[in-house]
């Protein structure tokens, strides 16, 4: 069920809500979250259907804030709000509100989506583009619980990882980082298998992916070696290699759906790592809404190293390099005729 509301309030936006629930008879609101996207027009329409598969995980009240200040000085000077309410089959298990922000209500988002929140439910934000610097002062960042940014959708992705560390508050992450659970996971288990040090790693990945850095940047903050990054075709992450006394811990995906996993003493064998869909990694990050420290310790560790080099660079893991001030980084980035490419 659809209803179209122009020049509205969020007091109708409510009722509306509440009407359009009895009509389709479901009254009781069984939603476990508010899930609020900033977006514009052109990403809208991706979002809000990863948002709504998602919701099929975790039933939520979903708010689509798109800001449209106007280009004129007269249409900059007025104020209007335009919703779109969706109940029922049109918005997943959930509820979705599009509002358009229109004049100078664009830069009061805040005080239109504060009486739209479910209460007593935790709050999300997410950024699928166009992200603030610092997310946890961002007027909407400050009512969530949790705030999720993608360092894909930002001109010079792995430069913005430098913004993240710098910016971290309890409750951030981004989505970069979700995108590598499979490989850590799996990295983690064949050290289960293979109890033996490893010495350094090689990361293989392509140019300008975050998730290849961040990947790099883990494994050199939680083994405390030095870790390799090479450029590869893609897609995404291609493969990772652990090198020890024993020989190579391997895991080589060269098509972005399968790869394999190769010890020393063991027979190769052949695993699931699938690049998934935004939906799937919506759904992973809802499923826990308190701070990610792993993440706070990856991002933050050597980030000032994302500069400039050839097609290899190395993480270091001297543990100065997590204490230099961050501020630093962008001078270094600004002096790099061209960063890091993984």
């Amino acid at each position: 069920m659809k209803i179209d509301l122009t020049d509205t309030t969020s007091s109708k936006i409510n009722a509306a809500l509440i009407d359009a629930r009895r009509a389709i008879g479901t009254a009781t609101v069984g939603m476990v979250l508010t899930l609020v996207i900033v977006t514009d027009e052109g990403s809208a329409y991706d979002a809000l259907k990863a948002a709504s598969d998602a919701s099929r995980e975790h039933p939520s009240r979903i708010l689509a804030v798109i800001r449209r200040p106007g280009r004129s000085p007269r249409a900059r000077s007025q104020a209007r709000l335009d919703a779109e309410v969706r109940v029922g089959s049109d918005s997943g298990t959930g509820e979705t509100v599009v509002l358009r922000l229109h004049g100078e209500l664009a830069t009061q988002a805040q005080s239109v989506v504060l009486p739209l929140l479910l209460p007593d439910a935790p709050v999300v934000v997410w950024w699928p583009e166009n992200a603030p610097v610092n997310p946890s002062k961002d007027p909407l960042g400050t009512l969530a619980q949790r705030r999720i940014t993608d360092a894909v959708a930002a001109e010079s992705p792995v430069e913005q990882l430098a913004t993240r560390a710098a910016s971290y508050a309890p409750g951030d992450t981004d989505l970069a980082w979700t995108r590598i659970t499979p490989w850590r996971s799996m990295l983690a288990a064949a050290l289960d298998q293979k109890h033996v040090r490893v010495d350094s790693a090689t990361v293989e990945g392509e140019s300008d992916n975050p998730s290849t850095e961040l990947l790099a940047l883990w494994l050199a903050e939680r083994l405390k070696i030095k870790v390799e990054r090479k450029v590869s075709e893609g897609p995404g992450i291609t493969a990772v290699r652990m090198h020890t006394v024993d020989g190579d811990v391997c895991l080589d995906r060269p098509d972005g759906l399968l790869a394999k996993l190769s010890m020393p003493g063991q027979p190769d064998r052949m695993v699931a790592l699938k690049r998934r869909e935004t939906s799937e990694l919506i759904a992973e990050e809802l499923r826990r809404l308190d701070p990610d420290l792993i993440y706070a310790s990856a991002v933050r560790y050597g980030v000032e190293n994302l500069h400039s080099s050839s097609s290899t660079r190395e993480v270091v893991d001297a543990p100065e390099a997590a204490a230099a001030p961050v501020a630093s980084k962008t001078a270094k980035k600004t002096a790099s005729p061209s960063r890091t490419q993984k």
